[in-house]
């Protein structure tokens, strides 16, 4: 029998998760039920923020971080070009500018010195910062976020690839240094509801605002109804039925089926989280035959991350072949391979709108990288025949 395929990244779904989402399914409330606070009750115990609010995706969550912050027309955000496209499309949902900043070449994570340049380059309209934790990593978020804080600026964290981490010793998500931080729960990340997404905060405003916006921006509280002849009855109390929007909102809501998923999967994140650093691990040794055509990724020292990624730096040139060609190669022997990023500023949208940057960091980041197979599940054989496969691909030997 051929060899199994292996895929770049998987989802692993145990019994207990069809159990809970069994129950979910079972329990007469679908939505908007007793599952996603339970959900959110366990991401803010499992990443310190007193708040989280989930929502339908981490796109979602994105967008919804934007809106909390009341960014519009005339405003911009500093976004590393190194990420998915989700994180400068998020500010343009609310018609606000992205000023991208390049990245570190060999980790392809916002530097304090990036973020200061990209900020020169802005002038004054800049009020928020939109940090990428790439791959698992965490950026430096002191350094950034004593700049942002310096300038009065916000700070969001896009976390869609950090959760189970820690940054400067504290977990990912903890907002120690931000405003928000935006997580993913998409088939391929650490911990996956299918599709979902969550914002957590420290702020108790912001995480109303959060749960306001996902559900259209309704308002049920009484309390804050601007009419009250349509929210009260002749008698003082409120009309049961009444809500009431000041602004408009999006249908945004997670389903209790996502959240009990979620919350069964969260159960597992320290051991998720253990299992793919070891895997990680086993790379390092594999790959270090193949230097200094390829290298491991290089690690922060501020971070223990919760790898979502596993990516090499590959001299392609120094090989004699292209990238094309050994993903090729890598998918003839059974092995995924994937991109992670093809910088944000080259899409056309973003050359049209902002003209061609010059972002060296990010573009010799992306000339070299390639992400290998990285999930739950895969065993020491398996990594080693990813490294096989890839040497034989780039003429080397393992």
């Amino acid at each position: 029998m051929a060899d199994p395929f292996l895929p770049y990244g998987r989802h692993l779904i145990e019994d207990d998760d069809v159990a809970a989402v069994g129950r979910a399914l079972r329990s007469g409330t679908l939505t908007g039920g007793p599952a996603v606070a339970a959900f959110e009750h366990a991401l803010a115990r499992a990443t310190g923020a007193p708040h989280a609010v989930a929502c339908a995706n981490g796109t979602a969550a994105l967008h919804l971080a934007a809106l909390a912050l009341d960014l519009g027309p005339g405003d911009a955000a500093v976004v590393p070009t190194l990420t998915f496209l989700a994180t400068a499309n998020a500010l343009r949902y609310v018609g606000a500018d992205v000023v991208f900043a390049d990245v570190d070449a060999d980790t392809g994570l916002l530097t304090p010195a990036a973020f200061e340049s990209a900020l020169a380059r802005a002038g004054r309209r800049v009020k928020a910062v939109f940090p990428v934790h790439l791959g698992g990593q965490c950026v430096d978020m002191e350094g950034v976020g004593a700049i942002a804080r310096a300038r009065g600026l916000k700070v969001v964290e896009d976390a869609c690839h950090a959760l189970g981490g820690t940054c400067a010793g504290q977990p990912v998500g903890a907002c120690a240094h931000s405003d928000m931080a935006a997580f993913s729960f998409h088939p391929v990340k650490t911990i996956t509801m299918g599709e979902g997404g969550a914002v957590t905060t420290r702020d108790a405003t912001l995480a109303r605002l959060l749960a306001e916006l996902r559900s259209h921006g309704m308002v049920r509280d009484p309390a804050r109804f601007e009419i009250r002849e349509q929210g009260f009855g002749s008698d003082g109390e409120p009309n049961p039925w009444y809500y009431e929007m000041p602004e408009p909102g999006f249908n945004y809501r997670a389903s209790d089926i996502q959240c009990a998923l979620g919350e069964s999967q969260l159960a597992k994140l320290g051991r998720f989280a253990a299992e793919r650093r070891r895997i990680v691990d086993w790379y390092a040794e594999a790959l270090a035959p193949l230097a200094p055509v390829v290298r491991p990724l290089p690690r922060v020292a501020w971070s223990e991350p919760s790898w979502h990624l596993c990516v090499v730096l590959i001299d392609f040139r120094a090989a004699g072949t292209t990238r094309g060609k050994v993903m090729r190669a890598l998918a003839g022997k059974g092995v995924g391979s994937q991109v992670h990023y093809l910088p944000v500023h080259r899409q056309p949208y973003y050359r049209r709108l902002y003209g061609d940057l010059a972002l060296p960091g990010a573009d010799a980041y992306y000339e070299r990288t390639l992400s290998l197979p990285l999930y739950v599940g895969l065993t020491r054989a398996d990594v080693a025949r990813v490294v096989a496969a890839l040497a034989g691909a780039l003429g080397l030997k393992s």
